[in-house]
């Protein structure tokens, strides 16, 4: 007769749950009530760090060490993946309530934020600190025929 197989589908959630555990199990032992979160959003991963008011890095995450690769780190379920298990982290350290700066132009942004207020950490304020080029490079010359 031969054995049976079962197969499973992993990935439902899109996060590797081993890698979840292993980054919750990874915890500072720093309590903090309110922190700075700083998330870099770009068209190709989604960055967060989150510090004390002095800028010491208390806990950082990115959606490739979620297990996310090429080009669905950038998507904005990859962000709100890597907020909510930041949030989760925060929650554990006794944050509360967080200044959020975001940095760049990616689809994550607006999801991360989302994902924070919804698992109950109060935001105080948003600030965006994109970087604008107010003039720009200097352009080539005009080609001679």
């Amino acid at each position: 007769m031969g054995k049976k197989r079962i197969i499973t589908k992993s990935g439902a959630s899109g996060v590797d749950q081993e890698l979840k555990n292993r980054s919750l199990g990874k915890i500072p032992k720093k309590k903090l009530i309110s922190a700075v979160l700083y998330i870099q959003s770009t068209f190709n991963n989604t960055l967060m760090n989150l510090t004390d008011f002095q800028g010491n890095t208390v806990i950082w995450l990115s959606s490739g060490s979620l297990g996310f690769k090429g080009a669905k780190r950038g998507t904005p379920f990859a962000a709100s993946k890597v907020a909510e298990l930041l949030a989760d982290k925060a929650k554990l350290m006794g944050v509360n309530n967080v200044d959020v700066m975001i940095k760049g132009v990616g689809a994550g942004r607006e999801s991360a934020i989302r994902t924070l207020a919804a698992r109950g950490i109060e935001i105080n304020i948003i600030r965006d600190m994109t970087p604008i080029p107010h003039n720009g490079p200097k352009p080539k010359k005009p080609r001679r025929v």
